[in-house]
C-alpha cells in the first residue's frame, strides 16, 4: 500500500521503498519519556472548536474540556502550543522545503509518543484558525475586533473565502478522525498482552505514515490563515480556486489513510481483546505469590496509575494493593439508591472494638459500568459526582476499561446491572463471588469476607435481638445489652398504632419493664414518613428515624436473600423462618410485633395483629405469673398452656468467659420454644 503520494507512474516497488525510507527518518526522531497528557480530551476541544467554527448557533451540547491531565512535561502546555504554533504560523513554507520543515517538527515533538505529537500540531492549529474565524466573527459588533482586524489588514468581503474554509473543515474533520484510531491503538494495553507481530508492524507503519502527513497537512495549510490578511480582491478567484483543490487532495488522501488505518485497528482491537479475555479466565486458575498479576490484568489500560482514592482523590496505581484483600464492587455508575449506599457505607466503616486492626487491610474498589456499551455524559457526570463522596476507591476512568474486561467480569461473576461484590485475598484468589448482602448483614465482622467465613457466621448465629437489630441505632443496641424486654413492632396503621401502644400502656403500668420501638415499613412511602412522625411526636414509643428504618427492613432483606442463596437446608431454618414471616407480614400489610429479651437469647415472640391484640386484652389473667416467671415467660405461658409443662430435647453449648455472668432465670429453648434444662460445665 502506497500512501506517501509519490509519482503514480513510479514502479511500486520505488514508492515503498521511499515509505520505508520515511518511516525509517520519523523513528529516528522518535524518542518518548513518558510525558504524557490527556490526548482524547484535547482532541474534543479541537473538535468543538471547528464545530463553533461552522455553526451559526453554538450548540448546548458542546462539551466544555477541563481538569486536563499532564504528566512529565518540563513546561506548561500553553508554552508547547505557542512554540508549535509559532512553527506553523510564522515559518511559510514553500513546497520545496515543506518535508523538510515536517521534519524539524517532528524532530521537536520527539520526547512524545505518536497520538500526542498529532494531537499537538492539530490543536495549535485549530487554536490559531479559531482565533482567525473568532475575529472576522466580532468585527461587525465589536470595536476591538474590528480595529485589531484593521491591523491585520483582514479583507472587508471574505465571502469568496468561504469554499476555502469550507475545505479546511473537510481536512480538519479528516484528522480529528484519523487522530482517534491512533489514539484507540495507543490506549491498546500492549504491556499485559501481545499482539501478533504482522498486525502490530502494519498498523504502526499506517500510523506513522499518517502522522506525517497530519503535520505536513497542517503546516502546508497554516498559509490558508497568513495569506487571507494580504490577498487582493482580484487574486480571490484563482488563488481561492487552487487553494481550496490543494486542501481537498489532501482530504482524499487522509479519507483513504483513515480507512487503511480503521481497518487494522479494528484488528488489533479485536486480537487485544480475545486474548485479553482468555488470559483473565486463565489467570484466576492459577497460583500466585501476590495480587499483583491479576489486578494489573483487570485494570489494563495505558494508565499507571488507573485508580483513586475517592476521599482525597489521590492517584492510584495496582502496587498500592500488594498484600491487601480487594473487593471489586460493580455497579451501574449511577450505583445504589441512597438508603443502600448510606447502609453499606455504615457497614464497612463501622469497626466494633474486636475489629479495629481490620481496618487498612482491605479494600473496596469501585467499578462503575454502564448499561449499554457506551458511556453517556449522564453516566460520566453521575460517577464524577459519586466518587468524589464515596469513602472508597474506584477507578479513574472507568470508560477506558477494556471491553474483554467487562465481558469477562460479566460472565466470570455474573454481573448483570446489579451491584456485585467480589472478594480477591491478597494472592489474588477469588474466595467470594458476591459479599453485598454479607455486609450488609455483618459489616467488617464478616472479615475476611470469604465463603468460608460466610459459612462460619451462619453456623454461629441464631435468631436473636441482637441479630434482628444489629447496631442500627445506639440506643436500641443499648437495650439489647442491657437486657431489658423489648417490643419491636410495624404497622402502617395509626389507628391499629394508637390502640396497641394503650394497651402496652397498661402491662407497663403495671410495673413491667418494657421499651417499645416502632420499625415503620419496607416502603418509603410519604404515609410512612407520616405515621413515623406522629407516633415520635405523641410519644407512643421510641422510633426509628426514616433512614435507620430502611437500614432496619434492608438488612432483614439481605438475611433472607443470603439464606434463600444456600438451598433448603437439610432441618428447619429458623432464622430464615423468622425473617421471612416479618417480611411477608410487611408485604401484606399486616400488623405485628416481636417481643424479646437479651443479646444472646433465642427466647422471642412474633405475634399478629388479632392475636397480638386478644393477647393483651388477656393481661389480667396472665399478669400475676410475671413476678414468678418474669415477663417473656408469662406471656408464652399466656400464649401456650403447655409450655411449662412441656419438655425440651435439645442440647446448646453456650459457652461463657470468666468475666460473663451465668445465665440466670429460665431459658427458652429457641426451637421447640419449651424451658431447658441448665447445666453448668467448669472447662
Amino acid at each position: 500500500m502506497n500512501m506517501l503520494g509519490t509519482d503514480p507512474f513510479l514502479p511500486q516497488s520505488i514508492s515503498s521503498l521511499a515509505e520505508e525510507v520515511l518511516i525509517k527518518k520519523l523513528l529516528l526522531s522518535h524518542d518518548p519519556d513518558g510525558r504524557h497528557f490527556d490526548s482524547e480530551l484535547f482532541l474534543c476541544a479541537v473538535e468543538n472548536t471547528m464545530l463553533c467554527t461552522t455553526a451559526e448557533e453554538v450548540p448546548d451540547d458542546v462539551n466544555l474540556v477541563n481538569n486536563m491531565e499532564v504528566v512529565g512535561l518540563e513546561e506548561p502546555l500553553g508554552k508547547t502550543f505557542g512554540k508549535i504554533s509559532h512553527e506553523i504560523l510564522c515559518k511559510w513554507p514553500d513546497k520545496e522545503d515543506l518535508h523538510r520543515r515536517t521534519m524539524i517538527l517532528f524532530d521537536s515533538l520527539g520526547s512524545y509518543k505518536w497520538d500526542a505529537k498529532v494531537v499537538l500540531v492539530l490543536a495549535s492549529f485549530v487554536a490559531s484558525y479559531g482565533e482567525f474565524r473568532l475575529l472576522i466573527h466580532l468585527c461587525s459588533s465589536n470595536p476591538l475586533a474590528l480595529s485589531l482586524a484593521m491591523l491585520k489588514q483582514l479583507p472587508a468581503d471574505l465571502s469568496p473565502l468561504k469554499p476555502r474554509f469550507k475545505a479546511l473543515s473537510l481536512l480538519v474533520n479528516a484528522m480529528v478522525d484519523v487522530t482517534k484510531y491512533i489514539i484507540n491503538f495507543e490506549k491498546l494495553p500492549l504491556s499485559h498482552v501481545e499482539l501478533d507481530h504482522e498486525a502490530k508492524y502494519a498498523t504502526k507503519s499506517i500510523i506513522y505514515i499518517a502522522a506525517y502527513w497530519i503535520v505536513r497537512g497542517i503546516l502546508r495549510c497554516s498559509s490558508q490563515i497568513t495569506d487571507s490578511t494580504s490577498i487582493k480582491s482580484e487574486q480571490y478567484s484563482d488563488s481561492t480556486i487552487i487553494a481550496t483543490w490543494e486542501i481537498l487532495s489532501l482530504v482524499y488522501r487522509l479519507r483513504s489513510i483513515y480507512s487503511h488505518l480503521r481497518q487494522q485497528v479494528e484488528i488489533c482491537h479485536q486480537q487485544i481483546e480475545t486474548k485479553l479475555y482468555w488470559k483473565l479466565m486463565n489467570v484466576f486458575k492459577e497460583t500466585h505469590v501476590d495480587n499483583q498479576e491479576v489486578l494489573s490484568l483487570l485494570f489494563a489500560m495505558r494508565d499507571d496509575l488507573p485508580l483513586k482514592d475517592c476521599s482525597s482523590q489521590a492517584k492510584l496505581g495496582v502496587s498500592d494493593l500488594k498484600g491487601k484483600i480487594v473487593i471489586l464492587l460493580f455497579s451501574r455508575p449511577e450505583f445504589l439508591p441512597i438508603d443502600e449506599t448510606l447502609l453499606l457505607v455504615q457497614q464497612t466503616h463501622n469497626y466494633p472494638h474486636d475489629y479495629k486492626n481490620v481496618e487498612g487491610s482491605y479494600k473496596i474498589i469501585w467499578i462503575p459500568i454502564p448499561v449499554s456499551s457506551q458511556w453517556t455524559t449522564a453516566d460520566a457526570t453521575i460517577f464524577d459526582f459519586l466518587s468524589s463522596i464515596l469513602p472508597w476507591y474506584s477507578i479513574r476512568k472507568p470508560w477506558l476499561l477494556n471491553p474483554a474486561v467487562v465481558t469477562f467480569i460479566k460472565q466470570a461473576w455474573n454481573y448483570k446491572n446489579e451491584p456485585v461484590m467480589v472478594v480477591l485475598d491478597s494472592q489474588g484468589n477469588v474466595t467470594n463471588k458476591n459479599i453485598l448482602d454479607m455486609l450488609i448483614i455483618w459489616g467488617v465482622i464478616a472479615y475476611p469476607f470469604s465463603a468460608s467465613r460466610e459459612e462460619e457466621l451462619w453456623q454461629e448465629q441464631n435468631w436473636t435481638l441482637k441479630f434482628m437489630v444489629d447496631a442500627i441505632d445506639p440506643i436500641l443496641t443499648k437495650w439489647v445489652e442491657e437486657d431489658r424486654n423489648i417490643c419491636i413492632y410495624g404497622s402502617n396503621s395509626i389507628d391499629w398504632i394508637l390502640e396497641f401502644t394503650g394497651k402496652m400502656e397498661i402491662i407497663k403500668s403495671a410495673g413491667v419493664n418494657l421499651e417499645m420501638v416502632y420499625v415503620g415499613k419496607r416502603n418509603s412511602s410519604q404515609q410512612m414518613r407520616n405515621i413515623l412522625t406522629v407516633v415520635d411526636y405523641k410519644q407512643l414509643s421510641s422510633v426509628l428515624s426514616f433512614i435507620k428504618s430502611q437500614f432496619f427492613w434492608l438488612r432483614l432483606e439481605s438475611i433472607r436473600r443470603l439464606k434463600l442463596q444456600l438451598g433448603t437446608p437439610e432441618t428447619t431454618d429458623h432464622v430464615l423462618d423468622e425473617v421471612s414471616a416479618l417480611v411477608d407480614m410487611d408485604d401484606n400489610g399486616k400488623n405485628w410485633a416481636v417481643i424479646g429479651r437479651g443479646s444472646k437469647s433465642m427466647d422471642m415472640v412474633r405475634l399478629e395483629g388479632p392475636e397480638l391484640m386478644e393477647c393483651l386484652d388477656m393481661f389480667p389473667k396472665w399478669g400475676g405469673s410475671v413476678a414468678e416467671l418474669g415477663f417473656m415467660n408469662a406471656l408464652r405461658n399466656s400464649l401456650d398452656p403447655s409450655f411449662l409443662s412441656g419438655r425440651c430435647g435439645h442440647d446448646y453449648d453456650v459457652t461463657l468467659s470468666s468475666e460473663e455472668p451465668v445465665l440466670q432465670g429460665m431459658v427458652v429453648c429457641g426451637k421447640c420454644k419449651h424451658p431447658m434444662k441448665k447445666f453448668v460445665i467448669y472447662k
